[in-house]
């Protein structure tokens, strides 16, 4: 793995191997190791895990950056509530990404499980006419 610099500002967040980080202050850092992480607005808090695609993606979360239990669990829920999503949904497209999705996780990719749960996110949120207030800018689609 080719070393990660970071720029990080005062008061943001960062996950890493499931260990939550605030910076005090401006500062680079150097990931010269795989780590599981994400920063600042691609961390969903579980107050914002509150409609059936952010509850995938909050599982997916789990399943990226908690601990070993907790990586086992988060990939079991984000199963159980993208099958629900797909038995709900009239949606192709939405089945197609949530499948490619968990093909991700499964192969133990959950970052970009992550980017594609975010694309059924906006997807829930322009059905139901609700802004992207919500929406992790990092995970947007690229």
């Amino acid at each position: 793995m080719s070393n990660l610099v970071l720029e990080m500002r005062q008061g943001d967040m960062m996950v890493v191997n499931g260990a939550a980080i605030r910076f005090r202050n401006r500062t680079r850092i150097e990931l010269t190791a795989h780590a599981r992480f994400l920063f600042g607005r691609q961390i969903m808090p579980p107050s914002e895990a509150n409609t059936p695609a952010r509850r995938i993606y909050y599982a997916l979360q789990t399943a990226y950056i908690g601990d070993d239990a907790e990586r086992r669990a988060g990939l079991e829920s984000a199963r159980q509530r993208a099958d629900e999503f797909k038995q709900a949904t009239t949606s192709a497209m939405a089945v197609a990404i949530l499948d490619q999705a968990m093909a991700c996780a499964e192969a133990g990719k959950c970052y970009q499980a992550l980017r594609l749960s975010r694309r059924v996110v906006q997807h829930e949120d322009a059905v139901f006419g609700r802004g992207r207030h919500a929406v992790p800018r990092q995970l947007q689609t690229a």
